[in-house]
């Protein structure tokens, strides 16, 4: 590389850290909620670049908190110890044997490798659970689903007692009934608790699309709330997308200054949402 093509990278690296300025400023001490999932968990080198971005959120004095799914690596190992499933108008009945399952992988295989990206990165990143300190007690909806839970009471005491000491919550979506027994949660509804738990500043839902979108296709980069129910009733929001956006207008009803649906393919899409105009999704306010 010639030196003045070098010259020229080291400028526009040092423009771009100073516009980042204001955003820096304003998040400065913010909760920030992300809720793992899709690309981002798929290979370890789109793990390697989250856990960057993530390290460098607190290096900046960002709170992140972490929420992560899991539903392929459980797949995987409910297919290789030849677990079968029931279904419910399309959701899986999770029995005894298939919460092991779930519990051993998502509390174990799945957020271990979470907190040992972060740790490789510099940060100081500690794995919980719903189960723990209380943090998530959960009701049953519909016993007919087996040990599914939503959240119903929310302790996020020991998130905060994380911050004090710089250290990165990495939680996995398990929580504990009110009778004690452990339950699964969907990975986007225990963010958004936790979120409006923590009134958390920002909750961003990574994931494998670009973001809502409009009529014509087009993605919908900031929507009120009532954007998003006008759409969902004519059917332009639909399948996968609308518990995703549910979530959304419950975290933002709840608390939270704003919910983030992100194209979590796009490279550094954490940072280029919350330090940036560009953005990198569709981000939704009450």
């Amino acid at each position: 590389m010639k030196k003045q093509d070098m010259n020229r990278d080291w400028i526009a690296t040092a423009e771009t850290l100073s516009s980042a300025l204001p955003y820096l400023q304003r998040y400065d001490d913010a909760i920030v909620v992300v809720k793992l999932g899709g690309h981002a968990m798929g290979s370890d080198e789109a793990m390697e670049s989250f856990a960057r971005d993530i390290v460098l959120l607190r290096q900046v004095g960002v709170n992140p908190v972490i929420v992560h799914g899991g539903g392929p690596m459980i797949n995987a190992m409910l297919e290789k110890l030849e677990i079968k499933s029931n279904f419910v108008n399309g959701k899986r009945v999770t029995d005894a044997a298939t919460m092991n399952v779930v519990e051993m992988v998502l509390s174990g295989v799945v957020n271990k490798r979470i907190v040992h990206a972060l740790n490789r990165q510099g940060g100081r990143a500690v794995g919980l659970s719903g189960k723990d300190a209380n943090l998530i007690t959960c009701d049953v909806p519909n016993p007919a689903l087996g040990f599914v839970g939503h959240p119903a009471q929310m302790d996020p005491t020991v998130l905060r007692d994380l911050f004090e000491k710089d250290m990165i919550p990495v939680i996995a979506p398990i929580g504990v009934g009110q009778n004690g027994e452990t339950l699964n949660i969907n990975g986007d509804t225990a963010a958004g608790a936790i979120a409006q738990s923590l009134e958390a500043d920002r909750l961003l839902l990574l994931t494998d699309v670009a973001g809502v979108k409009n009529a014509a296709g087009d993605v919908m980069t900031e929507l009120k709330a009532s954007d998003v129910e006008a759409m969902t009733q004519d059917g332009i929001i639909a399948g996968g997308m609308i518990p995703k956006t549910e979530t959304a207008l419950e975290a933002v009803r709840g608390g939270v200054r704003a919910c983030t649906i992100v194209d979590g393919r796009v490279q550094n899409a954490v940072l280029l949402e919350l330090f940036t105009d560009h953005g990198a999704g569709s981000m939704i306010r009450a």
